[in-house]
Protein backbone atom coordinates (compact mmCIF):
# COMPACT_ATOMS: atom_id res chain seq x y z
CA UNK A 1 0.00 0.00 0.00
CA UNK A 2 1.15 3.24 -0.74
CA UNK A 3 2.53 6.15 1.30
CA UNK A 4 0.52 9.75 1.40
CA UNK A 5 2.66 12.49 2.45
CA UNK A 6 1.91 15.54 4.20
CA UNK A 7 4.58 18.84 3.61
CA UNK A 8 2.56 21.20 5.68
CA UNK A 9 1.53 24.84 4.35
CA UNK A 10 -0.19 27.56 6.15
CA UNK A 11 -3.89 26.55 7.47
CA UNK A 12 -6.25 29.42 5.73
CA UNK A 13 -9.81 29.68 5.18
CA UNK A 14 -13.23 27.23 6.26
CA UNK A 15 -14.08 23.91 6.66
CA UNK A 16 -17.35 22.43 7.86
CA UNK A 17 -16.70 19.68 9.87
CA UNK A 18 -18.67 16.19 9.87
CA UNK A 19 -21.42 14.89 11.92
CA UNK A 20 -21.16 13.85 15.27
CA UNK A 21 -20.22 10.12 15.11
CA UNK A 22 -21.36 9.17 18.72
CA UNK A 23 -24.94 11.51 17.61
CA UNK A 24 -25.19 9.32 15.10
CA UNK A 25 -24.50 5.77 16.26
CA UNK A 26 -26.84 6.82 18.92
CA UNK A 27 -29.84 7.89 16.80
CA UNK A 28 -29.70 5.11 14.61
CA UNK A 29 -29.47 2.48 17.43
CA UNK A 30 -32.87 4.93 19.03
CA UNK A 31 -34.41 5.05 15.96
CA UNK A 32 -34.88 0.65 15.72
CA UNK A 33 -36.13 0.91 18.98
CA UNK A 34 -38.52 3.26 18.55
CA UNK A 35 -40.36 0.63 16.74
CA UNK A 36 -41.36 3.11 13.75
CA UNK A 37 -40.11 5.59 11.22
CA UNK A 38 -37.75 7.50 11.64
CA UNK A 39 -35.26 9.81 9.53
CA UNK A 40 -31.92 10.85 10.96
CA UNK A 41 -30.87 13.90 9.01
CA UNK A 42 -27.09 14.88 8.39
CA UNK A 43 -25.65 11.56 9.72
CA UNK A 44 -22.18 10.80 9.87
CA UNK A 45 -21.73 8.30 6.76
CA UNK A 46 -18.45 6.30 7.87
CA UNK A 47 -17.13 2.97 8.19
CA UNK A 48 -18.00 2.72 12.04
CA UNK A 49 -22.08 4.45 11.77
CA UNK A 50 -22.63 1.28 8.60
CA UNK A 51 -21.35 -1.10 11.31
CA UNK A 52 -24.38 0.18 13.61
CA UNK A 53 -26.58 0.24 10.34
CA UNK A 54 -25.74 -3.28 9.68
CA UNK A 55 -26.39 -4.16 13.46
CA UNK A 56 -29.77 -3.06 13.48
CA UNK A 57 -30.54 -4.56 9.97
CA UNK A 58 -30.12 -7.51 12.09
CA UNK A 59 -32.66 -6.67 14.64
CA UNK A 60 -35.04 -6.39 11.93
CA UNK A 61 -34.80 -2.35 11.41
CA UNK A 62 -35.01 -1.16 7.73
CA UNK A 63 -32.30 1.02 6.93
CA UNK A 64 -32.34 3.52 4.33
CA UNK A 65 -29.44 5.77 3.18
CA UNK A 66 -30.32 9.20 1.34
CA UNK A 67 -28.34 12.11 0.54
CA UNK A 68 -28.24 13.84 3.61
CA UNK A 69 -30.15 11.77 6.05
CA UNK A 70 -30.81 8.05 6.97
CA UNK A 71 -34.50 6.76 7.13
CA UNK A 72 -34.92 3.94 10.19
CA UNK A 73 -37.98 1.80 10.12
CA UNK A 74 -39.01 -1.38 12.52
CA UNK A 75 -41.89 -2.47 13.33
CA UNK A 76 -40.70 -5.11 15.85
CA UNK A 77 -37.41 -5.61 16.78
CA UNK A 78 -36.13 -8.84 17.80
CA UNK A 79 -32.98 -10.69 18.76
CA UNK A 80 -30.14 -10.28 15.45
CA UNK A 81 -30.68 -13.15 13.23
CA UNK A 82 -27.03 -13.23 12.80
CA UNK A 83 -23.79 -12.85 13.85
CA UNK A 84 -22.70 -9.10 14.58
CA UNK A 85 -19.72 -8.18 12.82
CA UNK A 86 -19.28 -4.64 13.96
CA UNK A 87 -15.70 -4.34 11.94
CA UNK A 88 -13.59 -1.50 13.67
CA UNK A 89 -16.68 0.10 15.68
CA UNK A 90 -16.00 0.00 19.59
CA UNK A 91 -19.01 1.78 19.72
CA UNK A 92 -21.23 -0.68 17.85
CA UNK A 93 -19.79 -3.63 19.90
CA UNK A 94 -20.92 -1.94 23.42
CA UNK A 95 -24.02 -0.53 22.28
CA UNK A 96 -25.38 -3.33 20.94
CA UNK A 97 -23.48 -5.84 23.82
CA UNK A 98 -26.27 -3.90 25.91
CA UNK A 99 -29.02 -3.74 23.39
CA UNK A 100 -28.55 -7.57 22.59
CA UNK A 101 -28.97 -8.67 26.06
CA UNK A 102 -32.42 -7.89 25.93
CA UNK A 103 -33.12 -10.65 24.19
CA UNK A 104 -33.49 -14.36 25.44
CA UNK A 105 -31.88 -16.08 22.58
CA UNK A 106 -27.51 -16.05 22.15
CA UNK A 107 -26.46 -13.31 20.64
CA UNK A 108 -22.77 -13.56 18.99
CA UNK A 109 -20.87 -9.99 18.16
CA UNK A 110 -17.42 -10.08 17.02
CA UNK A 111 -15.47 -7.87 15.05
CA UNK A 112 -11.80 -7.21 13.15
CA UNK A 113 -8.59 -7.98 14.89
CA UNK A 114 -8.16 -4.69 16.74
CA UNK A 115 -11.58 -5.20 18.21
CA UNK A 116 -10.67 -8.44 19.63
CA UNK A 117 -8.48 -7.08 22.17
CA UNK A 118 -10.44 -4.69 23.66
CA UNK A 119 -11.69 -5.21 26.84
CA UNK A 120 -15.41 -6.30 27.17
CA UNK A 121 -15.34 -7.58 30.95
CA UNK A 122 -16.70 -5.12 33.16
CA UNK A 123 -19.61 -4.98 31.10
CA UNK A 124 -20.20 -8.14 30.49
CA UNK A 125 -19.82 -8.84 34.23
CA UNK A 126 -22.44 -6.45 35.03
CA UNK A 127 -24.82 -7.86 32.67
CA UNK A 128 -23.74 -11.34 34.39
CA UNK A 129 -24.55 -10.19 37.55
CA UNK A 130 -27.96 -9.22 36.29
CA UNK A 131 -28.94 -12.29 34.84
CA UNK A 132 -27.39 -12.14 31.54
CA UNK A 133 -25.60 -15.23 30.05
CA UNK A 134 -22.10 -14.34 29.13
CA UNK A 135 -19.39 -16.10 27.62
CA UNK A 136 -16.36 -14.27 25.63
CA UNK A 137 -12.32 -14.38 25.12
CA UNK A 138 -11.00 -13.74 28.00
CA UNK A 139 -12.70 -10.52 28.40
CA UNK A 140 -12.40 -9.13 24.87
CA UNK A 141 -14.99 -10.33 21.89
CA UNK A 142 -15.88 -12.08 20.60
CA UNK A 143 -18.38 -12.19 23.02
CA UNK A 144 -21.65 -14.17 23.12
CA UNK A 145 -24.99 -12.75 25.37
CA UNK A 146 -28.40 -14.59 25.77
CA UNK A 147 -31.09 -12.45 28.10
CA UNK A 148 -32.97 -11.41 29.25
CA UNK A 149 -31.63 -9.01 32.22
CA UNK A 150 -33.50 -10.05 35.34
CA UNK A 151 -32.29 -8.04 37.90
CA UNK A 152 -33.26 -4.42 38.91
CA UNK A 153 -29.85 -2.85 39.43
CA UNK A 154 -27.20 -3.23 36.81
CA UNK A 155 -23.58 -2.33 38.34
CA UNK A 156 -20.35 -1.19 36.25
CA UNK A 157 -16.94 0.11 36.99
CA UNK A 158 -17.36 3.82 34.90
CA UNK A 159 -13.40 3.96 34.70
CA UNK A 160 -12.49 1.88 31.80
CA UNK A 161 -15.13 3.32 29.06
CA UNK A 162 -18.25 5.43 29.36
CA UNK A 163 -19.95 3.12 26.43
CA UNK A 164 -20.46 0.50 28.84
CA UNK A 165 -22.49 3.25 30.92
CA UNK A 166 -24.17 4.50 27.65
CA UNK A 167 -24.81 0.62 26.91
CA UNK A 168 -27.17 -0.14 30.58
CA UNK A 169 -28.04 3.70 30.32
CA UNK A 170 -29.88 3.02 26.77
CA UNK A 171 -30.77 -0.75 27.49
CA UNK A 172 -32.32 -0.43 31.26
CA UNK A 173 -35.98 1.33 29.74
CA UNK A 174 -36.80 -1.67 28.08
CA UNK A 175 -35.93 -4.53 31.00
CA UNK A 176 -39.65 -4.13 31.80
CA UNK A 177 -39.15 -3.37 35.42
CA UNK A 178 -37.63 -0.15 37.12
CA UNK A 179 -33.80 -0.32 36.72
CA UNK A 180 -31.27 1.30 38.70
CA UNK A 181 -27.88 1.59 36.61
CA UNK A 182 -25.05 2.13 39.50
CA UNK A 183 -21.82 3.43 38.77
CA UNK A 184 -19.00 2.68 40.90
CA UNK A 185 -15.56 4.14 40.65
CA UNK A 186 -14.78 6.83 38.50
CA UNK A 187 -16.92 7.61 35.69
CA UNK A 188 -14.21 8.49 32.70
CA UNK A 189 -15.86 10.88 29.56
CA UNK A 190 -19.29 11.95 31.76
CA UNK A 191 -20.18 14.26 28.64
CA UNK A 192 -20.46 10.94 26.22
CA UNK A 193 -23.25 10.02 29.29
CA UNK A 194 -24.86 13.81 28.94
CA UNK A 195 -25.03 13.32 24.90
CA UNK A 196 -26.87 9.56 25.32
CA UNK A 197 -29.66 10.48 28.03
CA UNK A 198 -29.72 13.81 26.27
CA UNK A 199 -30.79 11.95 23.03
CA UNK A 200 -33.15 9.40 24.95
CA UNK A 201 -35.12 12.43 26.05
CA UNK A 202 -35.51 13.28 22.13
CA UNK A 203 -36.97 10.16 21.84
CA UNK A 204 -39.04 9.72 24.56
CA UNK A 205 -37.29 7.80 27.21
CA UNK A 206 -37.02 10.06 30.52
CA UNK A 207 -34.15 8.99 32.54
CA UNK A 208 -33.18 10.44 36.20
CA UNK A 209 -29.64 10.75 37.67
CA UNK A 210 -28.90 11.24 41.60
CA UNK A 211 -25.41 10.91 42.20
CA UNK A 212 -23.61 7.74 40.91
CA UNK A 213 -27.38 6.08 40.01
CA UNK A 214 -29.50 6.51 36.80
CA UNK A 215 -32.90 5.38 37.09
CA UNK A 216 -35.45 4.24 34.14
CA UNK A 217 -38.65 3.19 34.87
CA UNK A 218 -40.13 0.94 31.74
CA UNK A 219 -40.66 2.79 28.76
CA UNK A 220 -40.67 2.86 24.94
CA UNK A 221 -38.51 4.87 22.55
CA UNK A 222 -40.88 6.69 20.32
CA UNK A 223 -40.72 7.74 16.68
CA UNK A 224 -38.59 10.69 16.08
CA UNK A 225 -36.82 12.55 13.61
CA UNK A 226 -33.51 13.95 14.35
CA UNK A 227 -30.64 15.89 12.92
CA UNK A 228 -26.98 14.97 13.93
CA UNK A 229 -25.24 18.01 15.09
CA UNK A 230 -21.70 18.19 13.76
CA UNK A 231 -18.76 16.91 15.81
CA UNK A 232 -16.58 18.90 18.03
CA UNK A 233 -13.49 15.80 18.20
CA UNK A 234 -13.70 16.32 14.27
CA UNK A 235 -13.16 19.99 14.59
CA UNK A 236 -10.66 19.70 16.45
CA UNK A 237 -8.27 18.76 13.56
CA UNK A 238 -8.72 22.03 11.50
CA UNK A 239 -9.22 24.17 14.90
CA UNK A 240 -5.58 22.58 16.03
CA UNK A 241 -3.98 23.51 12.41
CA UNK A 242 -5.15 27.45 12.72
CA UNK A 243 -3.82 27.99 16.34
CA UNK A 244 -0.34 26.40 15.21
CA UNK A 245 -0.19 27.96 11.52
CA UNK A 246 -3.17 30.06 10.29
CA UNK A 247 -6.59 30.96 10.96
CA UNK A 248 -9.02 28.22 10.58
CA UNK A 249 -12.84 28.53 10.74
CA UNK A 250 -15.05 25.66 11.58
CA UNK A 251 -18.39 26.02 10.54
CA UNK A 252 -21.52 24.18 12.13
CA UNK A 253 -21.19 23.94 15.62
CA UNK A 254 -23.53 23.52 17.77
CA UNK A 255 -22.23 25.52 21.19
CA UNK A 256 -25.48 24.24 23.23
CA UNK A 257 -24.59 20.42 22.23
CA UNK A 258 -23.50 18.78 25.33
CA UNK A 259 -20.60 17.40 23.58
CA UNK A 260 -17.51 17.18 26.00
CA UNK A 261 -15.04 18.09 23.17
CA UNK A 262 -16.85 21.57 23.11
CA UNK A 263 -13.84 22.04 25.77
CA UNK A 264 -11.07 22.30 22.22
CA UNK A 265 -12.37 25.78 22.53
CA UNK A 266 -10.91 26.29 26.28
CA UNK A 267 -7.91 24.66 25.57
CA UNK A 268 -7.08 26.60 22.81
CA UNK A 269 -7.03 29.50 24.24
CA UNK A 270 -4.85 28.16 27.26
CA UNK A 271 -2.79 27.59 24.73
CA UNK A 272 -2.07 30.70 23.66
CA UNK A 273 -4.41 30.70 20.21
CA UNK A 274 -7.31 33.14 19.43
CA UNK A 275 -10.51 32.35 19.46
CA UNK A 276 -13.62 33.54 18.20
CA UNK A 277 -17.51 31.92 18.39
CA UNK A 278 -19.93 33.78 16.08
CA UNK A 279 -23.11 31.50 15.63
CA UNK A 280 -22.51 28.00 14.38
CA UNK A 281 -19.09 29.35 13.51
CA UNK A 282 -15.69 28.89 15.40
CA UNK A 283 -12.63 30.53 14.88
CA UNK A 284 -9.09 29.33 15.88
CA UNK A 285 -5.78 31.70 14.82
CA UNK A 286 -2.32 31.57 15.62
CA UNK A 287 -0.47 34.18 17.82
CA UNK A 288 2.66 32.89 17.32
CA UNK A 289 4.84 30.24 19.28
CA UNK A 290 2.25 29.11 21.83
CA UNK A 291 2.45 28.34 26.00
CA UNK A 292 2.78 25.10 27.75
CA UNK A 293 -0.33 24.12 29.57
CA UNK A 294 -1.73 21.36 31.48
CA UNK A 295 -5.01 19.47 30.39
CA UNK A 296 -7.14 17.30 32.38
CA UNK A 297 -7.98 14.52 29.24
CA UNK A 298 -10.27 12.35 31.52
CA UNK A 299 -13.31 13.57 29.65
CA UNK A 300 -12.21 14.48 26.42
CA UNK A 301 -9.86 11.04 25.17
CA UNK A 302 -10.67 11.42 21.62
CA UNK A 303 -8.77 14.72 21.49
CA UNK A 304 -5.52 13.47 23.59
CA UNK A 305 -3.29 12.52 19.93
CA UNK A 306 -4.26 16.16 18.21
CA UNK A 307 -3.93 18.27 21.74
CA UNK A 308 -0.54 16.55 22.04
CA UNK A 309 0.56 18.20 18.64
CA UNK A 310 -0.75 21.37 19.73
CA UNK A 311 1.72 21.83 22.40
CA UNK A 312 4.49 20.24 20.91
CA UNK A 313 6.12 22.61 20.01
CA UNK A 314 4.75 25.13 22.73
CA UNK A 315 7.04 26.87 24.63
CA UNK A 316 7.83 25.16 27.97
CA UNK A 317 6.53 21.93 29.73
CA UNK A 318 2.99 20.73 29.44
CA UNK A 319 1.55 17.64 30.99
CA UNK A 320 -2.02 16.27 29.53
CA UNK A 321 -3.10 13.68 32.78
CA UNK A 322 -6.84 11.73 33.78
CA UNK A 323 -7.12 9.84 31.15
CA UNK A 324 -5.70 6.05 31.55
CA UNK A 325 -8.58 4.85 29.87
CA UNK A 326 -6.93 6.03 26.50
CA UNK A 327 -4.93 2.54 26.59
CA UNK A 328 -7.86 1.05 25.66
CA UNK A 329 -9.20 2.82 22.83
CA UNK A 330 -8.62 1.74 19.04
CA UNK A 331 -4.87 1.48 19.78
CA UNK A 332 -3.08 2.31 22.93
CA UNK A 333 -3.11 5.93 22.75
CA UNK A 334 -0.72 6.92 25.32
CA UNK A 335 2.45 4.87 23.83
CA UNK A 336 0.87 5.71 19.86
CA UNK A 337 0.67 9.34 20.32
CA UNK A 338 4.07 9.08 22.43
CA UNK A 339 5.82 6.79 19.36
CA UNK A 340 4.32 9.57 16.62
CA UNK A 341 5.44 12.56 18.16
CA UNK A 342 9.06 11.01 19.13
CA UNK A 343 9.38 10.24 15.57
CA UNK A 344 8.58 13.42 14.13
CA UNK A 345 11.41 14.60 16.92
CA UNK A 346 8.89 16.13 20.31
CA UNK A 347 10.50 15.61 23.65
CA UNK A 348 7.33 13.38 24.80
CA UNK A 349 7.33 11.30 27.30
CA UNK A 350 4.13 8.93 28.14
CA UNK A 351 2.77 8.58 31.46
CA UNK A 352 0.25 5.54 33.35
CA UNK A 353 -2.71 8.67 32.22
CA UNK A 354 -1.52 10.77 29.75
CA UNK A 355 1.95 12.53 29.05
CA UNK A 356 4.73 15.17 29.65
CA UNK A 357 5.68 17.26 26.83
CA UNK A 358 8.92 19.78 26.88
CA UNK A 359 8.31 21.78 23.70
CA UNK A 360 10.33 22.33 20.76
CA UNK A 361 10.72 24.85 18.21
CA UNK A 362 9.77 22.46 15.27
CA UNK A 363 9.27 19.33 14.71
CA UNK A 364 11.75 17.84 11.67
CA UNK A 365 8.98 15.35 10.31
CA UNK A 366 9.36 11.76 9.18
CA UNK A 367 7.33 8.63 8.48
CA UNK A 368 4.79 7.31 11.32
CA UNK A 369 2.56 4.31 12.33
CA UNK A 370 -0.63 4.97 12.78
CA UNK A 371 -1.33 1.37 12.77
CA UNK A 372 -4.94 1.89 11.30
CA UNK A 373 -6.28 4.81 14.17
CA UNK A 374 -7.94 7.35 12.51
CA UNK A 375 -7.33 9.75 15.20
CA UNK A 376 -3.64 9.35 15.27
CA UNK A 377 -3.36 9.60 11.18
CA UNK A 378 -5.31 13.15 11.78
CA UNK A 379 -3.12 14.15 14.65
CA UNK A 380 -0.03 13.24 12.51
CA UNK A 381 -1.18 15.29 9.80
CA UNK A 382 -1.81 18.41 11.29
CA UNK A 383 1.73 18.30 13.09
CA UNK A 384 3.25 18.81 9.67
CA UNK A 385 2.66 22.08 10.12
CA UNK A 386 5.05 22.57 11.95
CA UNK A 387 7.22 20.32 11.03
CA UNK A 388 10.24 21.19 8.72
CA UNK A 389 10.39 18.31 6.95
CA UNK A 390 7.46 15.61 5.44
CA UNK A 391 4.80 13.27 7.54
CA UNK A 392 4.30 10.46 5.84
CA UNK A 393 2.15 7.47 6.54
CA UNK A 394 0.51 4.18 5.23
CA UNK A 395 -2.36 5.76 3.00
CA UNK A 396 -4.78 3.35 4.37
CA UNK A 397 -7.57 5.46 4.16
CA UNK A 398 -8.39 5.27 7.95
CA UNK A 399 -9.74 9.00 8.04
CA UNK A 400 -13.25 7.25 7.07
CA UNK A 401 -14.00 6.35 10.49
CA UNK A 402 -14.88 9.33 11.66
CA UNK A 403 -13.87 12.03 9.16
CA UNK A 404 -14.82 11.30 5.65
CA UNK A 405 -13.18 14.07 3.00
CA UNK A 406 -10.39 14.69 5.70
CA UNK A 407 -7.24 15.12 3.33
CA UNK A 408 -9.35 16.69 0.50
CA UNK A 409 -10.74 19.72 3.81
CA UNK A 410 -6.77 19.82 4.83
CA UNK A 411 -6.18 20.61 0.94
CA UNK A 412 -8.42 23.33 1.23
CA UNK A 413 -7.75 25.26 3.21
CA UNK A 414 -3.48 24.99 2.02
CA UNK A 415 -2.00 21.95 3.15
CA UNK A 416 0.18 20.56 0.77
CA UNK A 417 -0.34 16.92 0.35
CA UNK A 418 0.81 13.53 -1.39
CA UNK A 419 -0.50 10.81 -2.51
CA UNK A 420 -4.54 11.21 -2.66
Amino acid sequence: MSDIVFRGGRAEGKVSPPPSKSHTHRAIIMSALSEGRCEVSSPLISFDTRATMDAVRAMGAVVTEREGSVTVECESIHAPDRTIDVMNSGTTMRLMTGISSLFSEKVVLTGDSSIQKRPMGPLLDSLSAAGVECSSNGGKPPVEVRGPITGSELVIDGGVSSQFVSSLIMSSPLTGRPTDVRITGHLVSKPYIDITTSMMGKFGVEVTEEGNVFHAEPQHYMPTDYRVPADFSSSAFPLVAGGIAGRVTARGMDMSDPQGDRKIIDVLKEAGCDVEVSGDEVTCSNTGRLEGAEIDMGDIPDLFPVVAVLLSTAKGRSRLYGAPHLRFKESDRIALTENMLRTLGADIRGTEDGCVIEGVERLHGGRIEHNGDHRMMMAAAVASLVSDGPVSMENDACWNVSYPGFPEQMRSIGMDIEGL
